[in-house]
């Protein structure tokens, strides 16, 4: 006879439940705990945070001219982060883009206060197994964890797991990838403590062509290599990027002393300890919801970081004595499943910075495709500008009480290659968590459909909350 660990069944009731906590699921559960909502926030791992907690700076917050486009809840994020003295800011890369640069250790502080006072009732070490539901509608969500099995009951739901796993099992229609099937590789974030950050960019101004710079005219703006290495070195942050294709990375991996890779990407996350994340691991053809296939990347990745880090050490200026100080708490995945919406974002969308009447949230990332191997495609929204995604993209066909943020938002991939960076996402988030309260405040909650929200009301709410939706290129 066969018995649990825990058999106990229990039913828990919640006005929104939402799975997944990374930068979207976060926010969305802020935003619907805020305005009133009783929320459950539903999370596999061990912390709150998803990328916001990896090292990784956060794209898509502000466009290649610095203009803000991320407000709102992202920002109070932020400013929480600021307040506990990990915020270092918006950053130029010179190459294609700002970031918004923090430390993640105070970064995992920051999201656990916010969740606690904003009441978020949140569940760790859980996985979500399936769904109850009545037709198209969810009716509750089945969760697993220590206790046994739980029915997460509620009205509404908002599908933040990164694989779309609600809309799965629900019946809606999802796509993945490429025409072909394929998908952009996996990698691990990890960080380097003692870097001299004067030495790092004194190198990058002597040897310019080691570096990626000016990739987009927003960043360029008619200036040389050089030029473009000055102002870097006056920023004074060590915010540059080793490129795939620059004599520096090429020649080590020709020689067997680094794995083929696209980018070396470095950012500041610590002044204190001289710390910065470096983004450059990769294993590609691997489907991130195969957990097998995922789990024994680690292996590989943790090799690449360490063959990584005493290139660094050996070959660029300001890492000779610099250590490996930390890796993210998990394998990043940048895609797998997306939805399919009752509308559709368009790469041509993204690259002409497309306004419209009902854009929830802003992106301005570059379309962002990474292979495997030394392989990416990187295109610059015109103008250095930004795009709007509107509501019906994160609203999947025939499921009514559900509603998608963060990568699984309906867009054809070229679109999903920018818009699933961390600050849509946090936009992406407040939205559906704010579309999810005022719907509970609408009337009866028994038949509660997401496409019934007056978008222009939506956006009004938004921007009383903070969101940018209107006023930048």
């Amino acid at each position: 006879m066969n018995e649990d660990f825990a058999a106990a069944r229990q039913v828990m009731e919640s006005d929104v439940v939402v799975l997944g906590a990374g930068a979207a699921g976060v926010a969305a559960a802020l935003a619907a705990a805020r305005a009133g909502a009783r929320t459950t926030l539903v999370e596999a791992g061990t912390l709150p945070g998803g990328e916001l907690v990896s090292g990784m700076a956060i794209d898509g917050a502000l466009n290649a001219r610095g203009e803000w486009i991320l407000g709102g809840t992202g920002r109070e994020l932020l400013a929480e982060c600021e307040r506990l003295g990990g915020y270092i800011g918006p950053l130029n890369d010179w190459r294609l883009i700002w970031y918004v640069c923090l430390d993640p250790e105070v970064m995992k502080l920051a999201v656990a206060r916010c969740l606690a006072r904003a009441g978020v009732r949140l569940l760790l070490h859980t996985c979500a197994t399936g769904v109850l539901r009545d037709g198209a509608t969810v009716r509750a969500l089945q969760v697993r964890n220590k206790e046994g099995i739980t029915e997460l009951r509620a009205p509404l739901f908002i599908d933040c797991s990164g694989d779309a796993d609600i809309v799965r099992a629900v019946g809606g229609q999802v796509l993945q990838g490429g025409t072909d099937g394929e998908l952009q590789p996996v990698s691990l974030m990890f960080r380097m403590a003692g870097v001299r950050t004067q030495a790092l960019l004194d190198f990058l101004h002597a040897h310019p062509e080691h570096f990626a710079l000016g990739e987009s005219e927003a960043i360029r703006q008619g200036r040389t290599d050089r030029e473009l290495a000055e102002a870097a070195r006056q920023q004074g942050e060590p915010t540059v990027f080793l490129k795939g294709d620059g004599p520096l990375v090429t020649g080590a991996i020709a020689r067997g002393e680094l794995y083929p890779t696209a980018l070396i990407m470095i950012q500041p996350t610590s002044r204190q300890r001289g710390e910065v994340c470096l983004n450059t691991t990769r294993v590609g053809g691997i489907d991130g919801t195969r957990t097998q296939a995922l789990s024994a990347t680690l292996a590989t990745l943790s090799d690449q970081v360490l063959q990584c880090a005493s290139f660094m050490q050996r070959h660029v200026p300001g890492f000779e004595q610099a250590a490996y100080s930390g890796i993210a708490t998990r394998v990043g995945v940048r895609e797998t499943r997306r939805i399919v919406g009752r509308q559709s974002l368009s790469q041509d969308d993204v690259l002409g910075a497309r306004k419209r009447e009902d854009g929830i949230a802003k992106g301005s990332h570059h379309v962002d495709i990474h292979q495997s191997g030394t392989g990416q495609i990187r295109i610059p929204v015109q103008d250095g500008g930004s795009y709007d995604i509107p509501w019906d993209c994160l609203l999947p066909q025939g499921v009514p009480n559900v509603v998608a943020a963060g990568r699984i938002l309906s867009a054809d991939r070229g679109a999903h290659g920018s818009a699933r960076v961390m600050g849509p996402c946090l936009a992406m988030g407040q939205a559906a968590g704010t579309a999810a309260a005022m719907l509970l405040d609408s009337g009866p909650r028994g038949d509660a459909d997401f496409a019934t929200i007056p978008v222009q009301a939506l956006r009004e709410r938004l921007r009383a909350d903070g969101a940018i939706l209107d006023g930048t290129h």
